[in-house]
């Protein structure tokens, strides 16, 4: 129960108190069993405690000395006289002399008794002595006692003590979390219902001393009393009662003796009992003190954590109304609630773990050891939530978005927290539709150098085509580039709006100039004649479309006179632009 340095002293304390009553009560019973012997049991007789009893014993003390200086001064007066009476005198003062020398050996005696209970109730202990053999046997069986009587004696391999081995108590620190607070009261709580249980056991135990006491304070009362009235019989008396009163003088002087001897340990262990409840009465206060500081820093701790935590709610939920006020974009705007949210649990986390953590430092040493394992175990699922903040950048992707993982082609329909999901597109190069599967990859993949990531440019939903014919040697090329860029260019006029305004979204996004994109030839020597190349840009999701409308305007400028001659197979090929040219 001891939980701090301070409880310990008063277990200690209370231990060595505990163990000097049970050998007063071994020597209380081999008093009382000789006296038994001899004697019987007295009659029982009540007597107040206290300060009282301080007091009724030191005036008994003083009139026991007074006594004690009376009869010796009565006794040497005597001796005086008789060292210079007659014959017929000197019978009668030898006779007061041996009547008074008994009367001031039960003074004498009476005197010392009180004496000793007075030392011991003001600092002294008392002294073991021999046991008889029944006693002996029990006092063997208490291992405190048993210890005691070995290391007095001098004797090896003394018997061992459980009950009294030493007993290490750290350095009870002030607990700071409110677990550690909440536990603290309730170890508290229970130490003071054990010391309350102690108390009520020590009061008992008492109680039963006093009865033992009482009968033997009587008896003593009065054998002091009849010694009193054999001395006021000597005053009278001639020399043979004066002979019998010596005679039961010396028999009440014994039986004092004997009974003092009996009543000593008990007064003893009364005063000791008294220290002991002491004792347990500042332990509890103690143990109040502290429960009541302990439940003023619960309060408080439970104040501050729920001003914490309302604090945190509130900056929440102004970002959010700040994100739904400011931010236009759906997908900023979802970036930053996201982040809020994340914020949000991650501070409530923090301030739960400081208001119920008992140190800083073991939350340090905690967070180190937990971080390191997650780490360890959660590596690939660490690198997809780190790989989702990429995705989500300012040239990141969104939902619609045409990308290619991995030689894996297809349309972006959700960007989780760990896990991208594509709507795969198959097909020709100049004819992707989708397939009906739906690819998944770990956001992790923006990490991988093998996973080819390759995505739209920010803003825009255009790709560049090329129509390239291969024109006969004497063939008119500025006719031939003429009518087939004039055929693109008839079909780009439809959709080139859009082509422009994504454009200029992609400049203000990427913060650069480049060229407006437009329809444009290029002409190539071959070995079979020359080469007409004609690029132009179309969109993304109507790019077959608009090749099957350029491949008719081209057909039909090709038809018109005069003629124009194609070597090879005679029909244009429309193809994407590979990287490398786009480039």
């Amino acid at each position: 129960m001891a939980a701090s340095p301070s409880d310990l002293l008063y277990v200690a304390d209370n231990r060595q108190t505990a163990t000097e009553v049970l050998r007063l009560s071994f020597d209380f019973a081999r008093a009382d069993a000789q006296l038994l012997a001899g004697q019987g049991t007295p009659q029982a007789q009540k007597e107040t405690t206290g300060d009282s009893r301080h007091q009724e014993l030191a005036r008994a003390a003083q009139d026991a000395d007074n006594e004690v200086k009376q009869t010796q001064t009565e006794l040497d007066a005597d001796k005086i006289k008789l060292q210079t009476a007659k014959h017929r005198a000197l019978r009668q003062l030898q006779a007061e002399v041996d009547e008074l020398q008994s009367e001031l050996d039960l003074a004498q005696t009476r005197s010392k008794a009180i004496h000793n209970i007075l030392q011991f109730v003001s600092g002294a202990s008392g002294s073991g002595g021999n046991l008889q053999s029944q006693i002996d046997q029990l006092e063997r069986t208490v291992p405190e006692l048993a210890a005691q009587n070995v290391k007095s004696t001098g004797q090896s391999n003394p018997v061992p003590n459980p009950s009294s081995g030493e007993q290490t108590v750290g350095r009870r620190g002030p607990p700071s979390g409110i677990l550690a607070l909440v536990e603290d009261l309730f170890s508290i709580e229970h130490r003071i219902r054990v010391i309350d249980q102690r108390t009520a056991a020590t009061d008992e135990l008492a109680q039963a001393s006093q009865k033992l006491r009482a009968p033997l304070l009587a008896r003593i009362t009065a054998l002091a009393q009849q010694g009193e009235e054999f001395g006021k019989q000597a005053d009278v008396s001639n020399a043979a009662q004066l002979q019998q009163l010596k005679q039961k003088l010396d028999a009440l002087t014994a039986n004092f003796k004997q009974v003092s001897a009996v009543s000593l340990p008990l007064s003893k262990q009364e005063v000791l009992l008294d220290l002991y409840r002491g004792n347990l009465a500042e332990w509890r206060a103690t143990a109040r003190s502290e429960y009541r500081e302990d439940l003023r820093n619960l309060l408080v701790r439970m104040v501050i954590f729920g001003i914490v935590l309302t604090v945190v709610i509130v900056l929440s939920q102004v970002w959010q109304r700040a994100v739904f006020r400011y931010v236009r974009d759906p997908r900023r705007r979802y970036q930053f609630l996201l982040l809020r949210r994340m914020i949000l649990w991650c501070a409530i986390g923090i301030t739960i773990a400081f208001a119920l953590a008992t140190e800083i430092g073991s939350i340090a040493t905690f967070a180190g050891l937990i971080t390191a394992g997650i780490a360890v175990a959660l590596q690939n699922v660490i690198m997809a939530v780190a790989g989702y903040f990429f995705l989500i950048g300012r040239y990141g992707v969104r939902v619609g978005d045409r990308v290619q993982i991995s030689g894996v082609t297809g349309d972006v329909i959700d960007i989780g927290l760990v896990r991208l999901h594509l709507m795969e597109v198959g097909g020709s190069e100049t004819d992707r539709q989708p397939t009906g599967r739906v690819v998944v990859f770990s956001n992790a993949v923006v990490f991988q150098p093998t996973a080819s990531f390759f995505k739209q440019i920010p803003g825009t939903r255009f790709l560049w085509h090329e129509v390239s014919l291969t024109l006969a040697p004497d063939s008119d090329y500025a006719l031939a580039e003429k009518r087939i860029l004039g055929a693109v260019e008839k079909v780009y006029a439809d959709y080139h709006d859009r082509i422009e305004q994504q454009y200029r979204e992609m400049e203000r996004t990427l913060n650069i100039v480049t060229k407006v994109p437009k329809p444009c030839s290029r002409l190539r020597l071959t070995q079979s004649g020359l080469e007409v190349v004609i690029r132009f840009p179309v969109e993304l999701d109507s790019a077959t479309e608009i090749d099957d409308r350029i491949t008719r305007e081209v057909l039909l400028a090709l038809e018109q006179q005069p003629r124009l001659r194609l070597v090879g197979s005679g029909t244009p090929n429309i193809q994407p632009v590979s990287e490398g040219k786009a480039a």
